[in-house]
């Protein structure tokens, strides 16, 4: 997400998160399990499984509730099979949208999520439609309180960090997806814990939105957060 601030929209964010936890930690599980299953329970040799395993720790999922969906993943017992799909399609005002979603239900997924689509004023696209304003990359913010630009450029560059941008209340860390780990365990070794450490899709262009069309935006991005299913929504809007 964008926006005057998007340190604001993530904290914004993380506080509807928040009020409802059993939901958000439902969906860390998911991912987990899928990644297990994948590519096995040891986050040493699993990169996605270390990626879904810091998001949970991020929303303050129990360990032992991280550790049994890691079992489940490994054959302990769940008998869900997970697919991972990505729906594209456009929101109110021609804001571009990536949703990402794990699902045993195709099918039913599908029909629900053009359904959130059509009731928010958008549609569902083809796939590639916006992919190509989205690229993959490693973002992490750090309240100004806790650093100094100065500390965090030596920490961050030379861990491999693209870029440090000033985002108002915090630092905002770029990197190249293959360098998110070791930047964000460098910040954590010199004491500096991230307040929001994520792999995500990040817009090379945005759609400013004001007014009606941005409540439409927003209450649209809402609706697919609190479907089951979707895990991430990646949107490329600009509300000053």
């Amino acid at each position: 997400m964008a926006g005057h601030s998007k340190w604001a929209n993530i904290r914004h964010r993380k506080g509807r998160q928040d009020a409802k936890r059993s939901k958000v930690w439902s969906k860390c599980s998911r991912a987990i399990i899928v990644a297990a299953k994948a590519g096995g329970g040891d986050p040493g040799m699993n990169l996605n499984l270390r990626y879904a395993i810091d998001e949970a720790k991020a929303q303050n999922m129990p360990k032992d509730t991280i550790a049994k969906a890691i079992e489940k993943g490994t054959g302990g017992g769940d008998g869900s099979d997970y697919e991972e799909i990505l729906y594209e399609g456009y929101g109110p005002n021609g804001v571009a949208l990536m949703v990402e979603i794990l699902t045993d239900n195709r099918n039913r997924t599908a029909s629900e999520l053009r359904k959130v689509f059509e009731k928010g004023g958008g549609n569902l696209g083809a796939s590639g439609c916006v992919a190509f304003i989205f690229e993959k990359k490693g973002e992490l913010y750090i309240e100004k309180a806790k650093a100094g630009e100065d500390q965090l450029m030596e920490l961050a560059l030379e861990a491999g960090a693209e870029d440090i941008e000033d985002d108002g209340e915090a630092w905002r860390i770029v990197t190249d997806p293959s360098a998110f780990i070791a930047v964000k365990e460098a910040l954590e070794g010199a004491g500096i814990e991230p307040d929001s450490a994520a792999i995500g899709m990040i817009a090379n262009n945005t759609v400013e939105c004001t007014g009606k069309d941005a409540k439409k935006v927003l209450n649209l991005i809402e609706a697919f957060e609190d479907h089951d299913d979707v895990q991430k929504v990646h949107a490329n809007f600009d509300i000053p």
